[in-house]
């Protein structure tokens, strides 16, 4: 495998050679900690078979990740000090990162959950094993062990918004990666609050490759008022969205207020990428923790992850890469100025869009199928080829070449709640 890179214009992420790599990750906290090796393999052909191309997942994990031991009985560390690992321990996950890329899979590396980090919020599990020195030492050595590895990208943070004390742990921590491999991708995984970015912390630092951020577990969120945010800081840096709302997730941390759905994730990722993401994360809540029979679920799960697998919005995600990858994806931008009404309005049936920045393909992302003006005018070409997209199953209705009006009007094949729909135009000489 190719290592990843930003791309030139600092939107996007491309291979060595400038091919264009779309960030479709899945969210696998827990994948070192509770998987064994012939589970991890399973996951792991699973994911690949439905398209992603990365996985999320934490070397000192969230669920008692220090003083729990893995699958085969070991814990990372020797009385819990970071300078000491437990050399059974890296090897399961030696052996993992292997088989991810055999697959195809890139990693994001969490080295450790944040919880090691800090313990202020009242849910943290801990403990705090992590001050600056040790912080730098811990991150060297992970960076030394991995730096041959092609297919790891670094994730610091885990689920916090630092304060002062803790960014410097942070820091020392990215310092000590970047010292051991310079070319080394990094970002930062915040909450959604006060601050719901690593931007908020980090934009300005030479570490961090780019932003990444976590709109939460709501039904509604303004998720591409958040990515927009991202995209218009100077200096430019990709944008992505790492954490939203998890399928099958009680909405709002409250089952009595129902669960998530696979509208819900298609809404948000699709959302996220036309307002300027370099790519998205999916996540399914028993899929993080891996909640079987025997433990205790996190926030209510509702599935055992083997069968959270298969569920639809998993299985969804790939006609969302498949669709940014079809059309010079490198020239991607927001694309609001193609729209000519109606507005965005509400998020349950909102309007978006995206397009090459030279008016040769424009996308229109309508939630529930409501109709869409265009402003044909900033596509190029002298005709309009349109036609529709779905992105429940990926197919398509049949292509019509258009003369190109100042405004022209299109209806999707149905609508409601769960009807969403991409129109797809191609300017055609």
């Amino acid at each position: 495998m190719q290592r990843i890179k930003v791309s030139d214009n600092r939107r996007h992420f491309v291979t060595p050679d400038g091919a264009p790599f779309f960030w479709l990750a899945d969210t696998a906290w827990e994948l070192f900690h509770r998987l064994s090796w012939e589970e991890a393999r399973y996951y792991l052909h699973e994911r690949t078979a439905h398209g992603f191309t990365v996985v999320q997942a934490v070397v000192l994990a969230e669920l008692d990740g220090v003083d729990s031991p893995n699958a085969n009985g070991d814990k990372p560390l020797y009385d819990r000090d970071p300078e000491r690992p437990n050399e059974a321990y890296f090897q399961h996950i030696d052996r993992i990162l292997a088989e991810a890329a055999l697959q195809g899979l890139y990693i994001a590396l969490l080295p450790a959950w944040g919880d090691k980090v800090s313990k202020r919020y009242d849910w943290a599990v801990g403990p705090e094993i992590f001050h600056a020195q040790n912080a730098f030492s811990y991150g060297r050595w992970l960076a030394s062990r991995y730096r041959d590895a092609s297919n790891i990208v670094w994730i610091l943070g885990g689920d916090r918004n630092p304060d002062e004390r803790e960014v410097a742990i942070w820091s020392a921590m990215a310092k000590g990666i970047r010292e051991a491999d310079p070319a080394a991708m990094m970002t930062f995984h915040p909450q959604p609050f006060d601050g719901n970015s690593s931007s908020a912390w980090f934009h300005d630092s030479d570490w961090l490759s780019f932003n990444m951020l976590q709109t939460g577990h709501n039904k509604y969120t303004a998720v591409a008022e958040m990515i927009t945010v991202d995209y218009t800081r100077k200096p430019a840096k990709p944008v992505l969205n790492g954490e939203p709302t998890y399928e099958a997730h009680p909405l709002s941390f409250k089952p009595s207020e129902g669960y998530s759905s696979d509208a819900d994730i298609r809404r948000d990722a699709w959302l996220s990428v036309f307002a300027g993401a370099c790519g998205h994360t999916y996540g399914c809540h028993s899929v993080w923790q891996f909640y079987a029979a025997g433990r205790e679920g996190v926030n209510h799960p509702i599935l055992e992850w083997r069968k959270a697998l298969a569920l639809a919005g998993a299985s969804q995600m790939k006609h969302l890469r498949q669709l940014m990858m079809s059309h010079s994806p490198l020239k991607r931008i927001p694309g609001n100025d193609l729209l000519a009404g109606p507005d965005m309005g509400e998020i349950r049936d909102c309007i978006i869009a995206t397009r090459a920045d030279d008016g040769s393909y424009g996308y229109v992302y309508t939630a529930t199928g409501k109709r869409v003006i265009v402003n044909a005018g900033v596509m190029a070409g002298d005709l309009l080829r349109a036609y529709w997209m779905s992105p429940r199953d990926g197919t398509t209705t049949l292509p019509l070449d258009l003369a190109k009006k100042t405004k022209m009007e299109f209806t999707p094949p149905n609508s409601g709640e769960g009807c969403d729909w991409v129109l797809v135009l191609e300017g055609v000489e």
